[in-house]
C-alpha cells in the first residue's frame, strides 16, 4: 500500500468515526421530544441551538486550520464531542436542551471544517478524487450511529450514546494524529483577512447551491423519524428506520459521487441528483400509501448526497492561499441550511402540517438545480 492510499483510507476512517454520535442523537430526537413533552414549535426552537453554536465557531475553525492544522483540531474535538453529545439527553426542559445543542454545535463546527479542509488539500496535493467518498463514509457513520441506537432499544439512552461516542472518540484521536502532514499545515501563517468585496463572486453561488441540498438534508435528518412516527400505528417503535434509510442512501450516493463526477461531469451530476431529491420530496408531500414514504426517504438521500462534497471541492479549487477560509464560508452557509432547515420545517409543521413544512424545501432545490453550473471547475 502506498503512502497516498494509506492517507486516503485514514481520511475516510476519520469521516466515518466523526458522525457516529451525531447519528445516535438524530435517532433519539423523538425520544427527547416525548420525554420533555415538547410540541413541534418548541422542538424547532430547541434545534436552533445547534446553528447558533455552529455559525460563529465555523469562522474560528477556519482560522485554526492554518494556525494549528486540521489533524490537531480533529484530535482535540473528538473527545470534546463525546462529552457534549450527551448533554441533550440530560436536558430537563426547553432552555437546557437549547443550551446543550449550542455547545454541541460549537464542537461540530470544528470537526466539520477540519474534515473538509484536510480532504480538500488531499485532493489537490495528491491529485486524487475522494471528497464524495469521504462524505459517503460520513453518511455511513450517521446511519450506523442511528442503527446502533435502534439495536440498543433496551439500553438507557444516555448509556447507549456513551457506548457509541467514547470508542469512536478514542479511535478518532488515533486516526487524526496518524494522518499525513500535508504541505502548508500546522503552524503556518494565517492568510490576510479579505474584505467582503474581495471574495470571489463564484464563491457565493457555490455556497447557495450547497445550501439547497443542505437544508433538505438537515430537515430529513431531524424530521424523517417524526414524519414516519406520525404515520405509523400507535405503539410502533421503528420510526428511527426512516433516518437509517435516508442516511444509507445518502452514503450510497456519495460513494458513487466520485465516479459520477468523472463520468457525467460536475454540473450534470448535481442537477440529476437534486432532481431526484425533488421527486422524493413530492412522494412524501402527496398523500400516498405509507410504504411509498420509504422510497421517498431513499430518493431524497440519493438526491442531496453530492451537493456538499461538490461544493467543498469547488471552493477549495478557487484559491490555494485562502482554501481554508473559502471552505469555512461554504461550510458556514451549508451548515446554516443543515441546521436552520429543521426548525424552519418544525415551525411550519406546527402552524400547518409536516407535509406543508417539507413542501417549503422545493423552491430551494429548484434554485440549486439552476445554480449548479457554478460548481464546474474553472
Amino acid at each position: 500500500m502506498t503512502g497516498t492510499q494509506k492517507t486516503v483510507l485514514l481520511t475516510m476512517a476519520v469521516f466515518a468515526l466523526e458522525p457516529l454520535p451525531f447519528g445516535a442523537w438524530l435517532a433519539l430526537i423523538p425520544f427527547v421530544k416525548e420525554q420533555l413533552a415538547l410540541n413541534k414549535a418548541q422542538l424547532a426552537i430547541a434545534l436552533l441551538g445547534m446553528p447558533i453554536g455552529v455559525i460563529p465557531s465555523l469562522q474560528v475553525a477556519g482560522w485554526l486550520m492554518t494556525r494549528v492544522g486540521p489533524r490537531r483540531v480533529l484530535a482535540a474535538a473528538f473527545p470534546a464531542q463525546a462529552l457534549v453529545i450527551c448533554l441533550p439527553l440530560l436536558a430537563t426542559g426547553l432552555t437546557s436542551l437549547f443550551l446543550a445543542l449550542v455547545a454541541t454545535g460549537c464542537i461540530v463546527a470544528m470537526l466539520q471544517v477540519g474534515l473538509n479542509v484536510y480532504a480538500g488539500r488531499l485532493e489537490k496535493q495528491h491529485q486524487v478524487t475522494v471528497m464524495s467518498r469521504c462524505h459517503g463514509f460520513w453518511a455511513l457513520g450517521v446511519m450506523v450511529g442511528s442503527l446502533l441506537i435502534a439495536l440498543m432499544a433496551d439500553t438507557p439512552p444516555l448509556l447507549a450514546v456513551a457506548y457509541i461516542s467514547v470508542p469512536s472518540a478514542a479511535l478518532g484521536i488515533w486516526a487524526a494524529l496518524s494522518l499525513e502532514r500535508l504541505t502548508g499545515q500546522e503552524g503556518g501563517p494565517s492568510p490576510k483577512r479579505r474584505p467582503l468585496a474581495a471574495l470571489p463572486p463564484r464563491l457565493a453561488l457555490i455556497a447557495l447551491c450547497t445550501l439547497a441540498a443542505s437544508m433538505t438534508e438537515g430537515a430529513m435528518s431531524d424530521w424523517a423519524a417524526i414524519y414516519l412516527a406520525e404515520r405509523l400505528p400507535d405503539g410502533a417503535t421503528h420510526a428511527g428506520i426512516a433516518v437509517s434509510i435516508f442516511a444509507g442512501c445518502l452514503a450510497a450516493g456519495r460513494f458513487l459521487g466520485d465516479w459520477g463526477k468523472i463520468r457525467l461531469g460536475v454540473v450534470t451530476l448535481a442537477r440529476f441528483a437534486l432532481g431526484l431529491a425533488v421527486v422524493g420530496l413530492l412522494v412524501l408531500i402527496v398523500p400516498l400509501p405509507l410504504w411509498t414514504s420509504y422510497f421517498g426517504f431513499a430518493l431524497i438521500g440519493l438526491g442531496v448526497s453530492v451537493g456538499f462534497p461538490l461544493g467543498v471541492s469547488a471552493a477549495a479549487g478557487l484559491d490555494d492561499t485562502h482554501e481554508g477560509p473559502n471552505i469555512a464560508i461554504v461550510s458556514t452557509v451549508t451548515m446554516l441550511g443543515f441546521l436552520v432547515g429543521p426548525p424552519l420545517i418544525g415551525t411550519l409543521a406546527e402552524a400547518f402540517t409536516l407535509r406543508m413544512g417539507l413542501a417549503a424545501l422545493l423552491p430551494g432545490l429548484l434554485v440549486g438545480i439552476f445554480l449548479a453550473r457554478a460548481l464546474k471547475p474553472s
